[in-house]
């Protein structure tokens, strides 16, 4: 009797368990950069905590380099719920919402510790434009500062003229304009056959993607400008979430808080590491000039100003939060 008891009761467990696996939700997650890509990379981290804090109930898959979709189609496809969770660069979307440039106001925080600060007097009202868009931000995480790349030796803007410059929002594009360069809008996975056929012959970003694009193939100079830290977000579909159990929304958001912390980590461990790679390979990396400096921060006060007047009152009390703390 006891036996039967026991094995019914194992029966039944295995039932349970069964009917739990059949039951687990199947996300896929597309990611715009590399899997080689720390983004990438933590990003799988990501998928294996919420795999782990869910109990399965939730299974990511990550699909880096633009494999499902292009990294900006990402964001239409999970606001539209062709895919319930993904990754972007949030200021790639500042032309459809001025206040996701939050993050892109050059020299303004030009430091981990400053861009932390930004992002915390920034998120509330930042994810409060997501939502009506549809999406729910579960974390963050910062690229290393921003520089120029180029074909040649620069030190001042009689030297840009007519330069074909990869840009990725309206702030990269209009950085391009003042310098008198030529913008053209490529996506990351698409740059070194970008810069292999003539498209683009510079661009703005971190060491990291000129690491991971291996870019010394093509380009010969890195400035270190530090110009801001973008940030990538993980959004997931608000339909979608709300759908969710309030227990399984808090696991979820423990392993976002975990990763997003480990990202950001992750980025400052790897800023000056960047660097060295590139002199590896035969770039030169170097502060940019005083001329130069001096044209790019003027065009930065001007870059401010134009986005305050875009982003209202909501922008203001950022950029006065961020510089009362």
């Amino acid at each position: 009797m006891i036996k039967m008891t026991l094995k019914t009761t194992v029966a039944g467990a295995a039932l349970v368990l069964a009917a739990g696996v059949a039951q687990a939700e199947k996300w896929d997650m597309p990611m715009a950069y590399a899997a080689s890509n720390y983004h990438s990379e933590m990003g799988v981290v990501f998928a294996d905590k919420v795999r782990d804090y869910t109990g399965g109930e939730i299974d990511i898959t990550v699909h880096p380099g633009g494999s499902l979709f292009k990294g900006g189609e990402i964001k239409r496809a999970v606001q539209t719920g062709q895919a319930p969770i993904g990754e972007r660069f949030m200021s790639a979307h500042a032309n459809e919402e001025p206040l996701l440039g939050w993050d892109n106001l050059p020299f303004l925080a030009t430091t981990y510790a400053e861009n932390d600060k930004l992002w915390s007097v920034a998120k509330d009202k930042v994810n409060a434009a997501l939502a009506d868009q549809n999406l729910v931000t579960l974390y963050t995480c910062p690229w290393p500062g921003q520089g120029f790349y180029f074909n040649k030796e620069v030190t001042s803007s009689e030297d840009t003229q007519g330069v074909k410059f990869r840009s990725y929002n309206t702030a990269t594009a209009t950085f391009a304009e003042e310098l008198g360069m030529i913008p053209v809008q490529v996506e990351a996975a698409e740059l070194s056959q970008a810069l292999a056929t003539g498209v683009a012959e510079a661009f703005i970003s971190s060491g990291s993607t000129g690491y991971d694009r291996k870019v010394w193939e093509q380009l010969s100079h890195y400035y270190k400008v530090n110009a801001w830290l973008p940030r990538n977000y993980v959004m997931v579909n608000k339909q979608v979430w709300d759908g969710l159990s309030a227990e399984t929304q808090g696991a979820i958001q423990k392993a976002a808080d975990e990763t997003g912390t480990a990202c950001a980590a992750k980025s400052e461990e790897l800023a000056n590491w960047y660097f060295e790679q590139l002199e590896a390979n035969g770039m030169t990396v170097a502060d940019a000039g005083p001329e130069f400096l001096a044209e790019l921060q003027a065009i930065g006060a001007k870059m401010t100003d134009d986005w305050l007047a875009s982003a209202g009152e909501d922008g203001q009390a950022i950029v006065d939060a961020f510089k009362a703390n």
